[in-house]
């Protein structure tokens, strides 16, 4: 049985990757409705926390119907991780992690994220301090180097989890790879059957259906797995996902009529948590991927994605539920996740 710190999981958990713009409270809720085992913020600046950013700090808030629930920090500066880190104690998540993963380039071209592949010592430096000073278990996400040359995730782990982590996240990419290709996770099954490693290793990485799910856990031994851009649009994912590893059966795709009451609770949180327009702005990737697969939906999307207020939107999804209601949805097609934008960290 999987355990960090004091949170214990059932075997074979199923996690939610921190998105940046994606996984607010709205879109944690739904997961967690479709069974997500731990979830985590978005991830969070410590630059931006230790000025007590608004934006950033309300990026903390998390509700006890979320537990267990992470937030993850990401910079390039001890100083400012170890304050951020203090500041997050009075915040009460269940698991501070810490980003060493995320491939943008305002990020890792500045040595933060992924970019903190190529300065192991700071690494170093800044996890044990970070350590040092959390009340939670902290843990740590990452990738498999930096490039196709440098694939040094095994030393990376084995330093990290000198320094006091308690479980870490990897990618199967690299940072040049940003999120093309295919996820590779040879090098994910090498470290978690390191004889040296002793710390719960999770995979991440074209995690898009409930076989996929069980294929990687069976060949690499994996602790977990971790699920990010094929949530989005999609958070009964964790429901498909947790029904095939327990019976070996696919669920049937929910229909157009269920996807119409997810979106629409979906959009109530939103507009409930987010001011102003923001809850409805935030909506409209996820109307995409809600409603993908439905033929001829063209000019229904198109407006669905320029609607305004939340009473155009609830006409929209009515005319969807009775226009497309009985139409059959292609699996393969309505599984597709967004590929096409870095979101994931």
């Amino acid at each position: 049985m999987l355990k960090i710190g004091n949170t214990e999981f059932n075997d074979r958990p199923v996690f939610l990757a921190p998105m940046e713009d994606v996984t607010d409270p709205s879109f944690r809720y739904m997961c967690k409705k479709f069974g997500a085992d731990l979830m985590f913020t978005e991830f969070i600046s410590a630059d931006g926390l230790i000025r007590e950013a608004q934006k950033t700090v309300k990026k903390l808030d998390i509700f006890d119907y979320e537990r267990p629930v992470g937030t993850q920090i990401y910079g390039h500066i001890p100083d400012a991780m170890e304050e951020a880190a203090r500041f997050i104690n009075n915040a009460d998540p269940d698991i501070l992690d810490i980003n060493y993963g995320c491939p943008v380039k305002k990020i890792a071209g500045r040595g933060a994220g992924s970019g903190m592949m190529r300065n192991l010592p700071l690494m170093k430096e800044i996890t044990e301090r970070v350590v040092k000073v959390s009340r939670f278990p902290v843990t740590a996400k990452t990738r498999l180097g930096w490039d196709s040359e440098s694939l040094n995730v095994e030393e990376v782990a084995l330093m990290l989890q000198d320094c006091g982590i308690q479980a870490l996240t990897i990618h199967g990419r690299t940072r040049a790879q940003m999120y093309k290709g295919e996820a590779d996770w040879t090098l994910i099954g090498k470290v978690k059957n390191n004889p040296n490693i002793h710390i719960p290793i999770i995979g991440n990485g074209d995690i898009t259906s409930g076989k996929i799910a069980a294929e990687r856990f069976n060949a690499f031994g994996v602790d977990a797995i971790m699920i990010g851009r094929a949530a989005i649009g999609r958070p009964w994912i964790f429901r498909e996902v947790k029904h095939y590893l327990e019976t070996g059966e696919e669920l049937p795709i929910p229909t157009v009529l269920e996807r119409v009451d997810y979106a629409r609770e979906h959009l109530h949180k939103s507009v409930d948590y987010k001011e102003g327009m923001r809850g409805i702005y935030e909506m409209r990737r996820h109307f995409t991927m809600y409603f993908k697969a439905i033929p001829n939906f063209k000019e229904t999307r198109l407006k669905l994605l320029t609607a305004n207020t939340v009473e155009e939107i609830e006409s929209l999804l009515d005319l969807i539920a009775d226009k497309f209601g009985n139409v059959e949805l292609n699996k393969e097609v309505a599984n597709l996740g967004i590929y096409e934008k870095s979101i994931d960290n």
